[in-house]
């Protein structure tokens, strides 16, 4: 089987678990380093010639990854996709052991099992109520239904827009910062907040910097995640703002 992956955490999964399957892969997928494949572009905007060209017999991708227009163009050119759309840990760990079962694997690798040991006693954190910016300029936040929402709530921070009718609401900084959140997580991606660069937007709230691919990849890296996010969710900075 040739498959090629628009998704970052599935190159991860995949190209760990079964080496040789992966024909090619986006040039935002990192990991595994070292991972020598055909790359076709971004995950916005793949090359879908490019795709096509390496004859695969799947092509992975996810609902928020990447966009329909390029998942229909592929399946319109006879090219099978496999679109993926966890919104729990729960689905996320369902959804790889199905796929790496139908990829061939025979049996679940190690990995998934010890996310699964993992995510199901997750360390007990203090409850907190929190904003969760993932973007700036403008200003971007998680709301409800989100793979990342349902892997803070599991480390005890309460989303204060998880009930907005939006699954990404756009306040702006005067309303976030009128929420008055106890924690303000901030993850290194999609943008990349850093000390530097999101603290200084709320002075006097602990701030918490996340591994933005602990918690928002579903792959290999969901096995460290609960134990590396809630080191990260205890040891907030706060800026002195003035």
């Amino acid at each position: 089987m040739r498959v090629v992956s628009l998704v970052p955490s599935l190159t991860e999964a995949v190209a760990v678990t079964l080496p040789g399957l992966l024909v090619g892969a986006t040039d935002w997928c990192t990991h595994p380093a070292g991972l020598e494949v055909a790359r076709v572009g971004g995950t916005k905007y793949p090359d879908l010639d490019a795709v096509r060209a390496l004859r695969p017999d799947l092509v992975l991708l996810n609902v928020e990854e990447n966009r329909r227009a390029d998942a229909d163009a592929l399946a319109a050119a006879g090219v099978p996709v496999r679109v993926t759309y966890p919104r729990t840990v729960d689905g996320a760990l369902t959804e790889l052991g199905d796929l790496l079962r139908d990829l061939g694997a025979p049996a679940e690798p190690e990995w998934l099992v010890a996310a699964r040991r993992a995510w199901a006693a997750p360390p007990a954190l203090s409850p907190r109520r929190a904003v969760v910016p993932v973007w700036r300029r403008p200003w971007i936040v998680l709301g409800g239904d989100t793979f990342a929402g349902d892997v803070l709530r599991r480390l005890g921070v309460v989303n204060l827009y998880a009930e907005h009718a939006d699954r990404y609401p756009r306040p702006d900084l005067d309303e976030l910062r009128g929420q008055a959140p106890d924690l303000v997580v901030l993850p290194d991606e999609p943008y990349l907040f850093t000390a530097t660069d999101g603290p200084e937007a709320f002075p006097g709230t602990p701030c918490a910097l996340l591994s933005g691919r602990h918690l928002t990849w579903y792959g290999p890296s969901l096995a460290e995640a609960p134990a590396l996010l809630a080191a990260q969710l205890a040891a907030p900075v706060t800026h002195p703002g003035g």
